[in-house]
């Protein structure tokens, strides 16, 4: 390979998906920006360096030509996780293939470690690396195999695996790579990574074949938010550990100091930021070091933005299930770790922090600043019939206590190379797939429709909801953030910008509203009749009385709560 600084390179993403690593848009990974960041700190002038999406190559033949004529084209992908994607649409195995062909320079190939380019997709699982046609593929680390391809020349490239010290180095001189992505700045949200691997080993996940956890020190995911940040990007989620209560302590004990420094950090050198979520946290850290817990809880709190999710790995509620997969938390462990999490940061901004969980008609106009998710996985080993039992009986509890829950998680298991369940051969989602659509049908109409009307109830306003696709006469769209909301509006409407919502109606996993604030003096039929209790005839009815000077005045105003949704501009009256 040639002088590095007289190198061209094009690194294309096709998306990763990992337990603890989101990649697909909105989200930008880690992957390709440490992968540049490498390249260019092993002398590749950053300039030479151009990042493409999967997507901007599909919607722009002519781009095909950097892939074309890079002397080093790295391809970087991999789905480890079952997932549905609104903003993007992850490489298929003949488009990886495609790539390499096209490509007339040197070829690298990487992602999640020790994962093939076959495990991107359902169905495609037969393929294996070796099959793609790349000069290089990297069973390590992708980013330490493009440092050392370039740095060392094709006698200098190994499976190795990368140091923090060098993402220190490589996070910082990577974070260019967000101004190219197509969706730079307003609906771009960049996965930060605090640690990786994992101290437990459940039966089916691939975030042990990381190893034990490697932290990372605050002030140096602190200086990589600090970096994004003048590149323009101003949201960010810690999404890359199993665990985010056990930043900066062993693995296993939480270290509120070590949380109070990585979010008062981020809130320094980000001032302006529009989304501060996380991802995982482990229910049996909360379980075992309850005060500890609590405390970093409320950190969180004090610093994120208002709609977060902590996923919480229970995977299953059967005793027997958890038993053969090393599951580590019981459903009455998980029930308890609910309640404080939503103790200590189930409240909504503008309520006092020590009021606990709110929710009704009084409910302050906010989601609350951070709920636990549940993820439940079937297909596991040992499971039978009676687990879909257990599992509906530990939502219930939740419901029934008056608790709140963001989000219910449950897939069916994917068993990768590696992992226990791999070995074991474990294919018992295939003998109760009979089971499985109809108890997912029944949670999400018993526990997750009344579970969202608690959450978000009518009235509830969703800031900055980018609005991506029609569908039926209707515009659909998503806050930035961990497992946001998909929002319905009535009518459709521009793309691609952003306007805040008011939440009217509820469904499974969604919601509908309206613009927010609605002027009463401009809006449409299909709007007013959106909202709860205004029927064709009451809207008619305000639509025929206005103009009016105030939301006391339109029809029906204090029965159904109308100021929650309307308001009347200055000039609304014309005389």
């Amino acid at each position: 390979m040639t002088d590095p600084a007289n190198l061209s390179v094009t690194v294309v993403d096709g998306y990763v998906d990992e337990p603890a690593h989101f990649g697909v848009p909105p989200y930008i990974s880690t992957y390709p920006r440490y992968t540049a960041g490498a390249i260019v700190d092993a002398g590749v002038p950053e300039e030479q360096v151009r990042y493409l999406t999967i997507d901007a190559l599909r919607e722009d033949r002519n781009l095909w030509r950097h892939v074309d004529e890079a002397d080093l084209m790295v391809y970087v992908g991999g789905m480890t996780v079952p997932g549905k994607y609104v903003g993007g649409t992850p490489a298929e195995p003949d488009e990886v293939k495609e790539l390499a062909w096209t490509a007339n320079g040197t070829t690298l190939l990487g992602g999640p470690i020790r994962f093939g380019v076959g495990e991107q997709n359902e169905g495609a699982s037969d393929m294996e690396r070796k099959d793609l046609d790349y000069d290089f593929v990297a069973k390590g680390d992708v980013e330490a195999a493009a440092y050392d391809l370039v740095h060392g020349g094709m006698e200098g490239f190994g499976d190795r695996v990368r140091s923090n010290e060098e993402i220190d180095r490589w996070g910082a001189k990577g974070a260019f790579v967000v101004e190219q992505h197509p969706n730079h700045p307003e609906y771009l949200i960049a996965e930060m990574e605090t640690s990786r691997g994992c101290a437990y080993r459940c039966s089916f996940c691939t975030e042990p074949l990381y190893g034990n956890p490697a932290f990372r020190t605050a002030d140096s995911v602190v200086k990589e938010v600090e970096h994004l940040y003048d590149r323009g990007l101003r949201h960010f989620r810690l999404g890359r550990q199993a665990d985010i209560l056990a930043f900066g302590g062993d693995g296993e004990a939480p270290n509120p100091e070590a949380l109070r420094d990585l979010y008062g950090g981020i809130r320094e050198v980000a001032p302006d930021l529009g989304t501060l979520h996380l991802d995982n946290m482990n229910p049996v850290t909360i379980t075992e070091y309850p005060e500890e817990s609590r405390e970093g809880i409320r950190i969180i709190a004090e610093h994120n933005t208002p709609g977060d999710t902590a996923a919480f790995g229970l995977e299953s509620a059967d005793p027997v299930v958890q038993e053969q997969n090393n599951l580590l938390v019981t459903a009455e462990e998980c029930l308890e770790a609910v309640r404080i999490v939503n103790e200590e940061a189930g409240w909504r901004p503008g309520e006092d922090p020590g009021s606990g969980p709110t929710f009704g008609d009084d409910a302050a106009p906010r989601l609350p600043k951070l709920l636990p998710g549940i993820n439940l996985v079937h297909g596991l080993a040992g499971e039978r019939p009676e687990t879909y039992e257990h599992n509906k009986r530990f939502l219930q509890s939740v419901l029934d206590e008056g608790l709140m829950l963001r989000r219910v998680n449950i897939r069916q298991v994917m068993a990768f190379a590696g992992t226990e369940m791999a070995e074991t051969g474990a294919d018992v989602a295939k003998s109760h797939k009979e089971q499985f659509k109809p108890y997912k049908r029944e949670v999400r109409e018993t526990i997750d429709n009344p579970m969202l009307q608690r959450v978000v109830p009518p009235g509830t306003v969703l800031p900055d909801v980018h609005l991506e696709y029609h569908q039926d006469g209707k515009t659909f769209g998503r806050q930035l953030g961990t497992y946001p909301l998909l929002v319905g509006i009535p009518e459709e409407r521009e793309l691609g910008r952003a306007i805040d919502v008011a939440v009217t109606g509820h469904g499974y996993r969604s919601v509908t509203g309206v613009p927010h604030p609605l002027d009463a003096n401009e809006a449409t039929m299909k709007e007013l009749q959106a909202i709860p209790g205004i029927g064709r005839q009451r809207a008619g009815d305000i639509v025929v009385g206005r103009p009016y000077v105030s939301p006391a005045e339109v029809p029906g105003a204090a029965e159904f709560s109308l100021e929650r949704f309307l308001s009347v501009r200055p000039a609304g009256r014309a005389d």
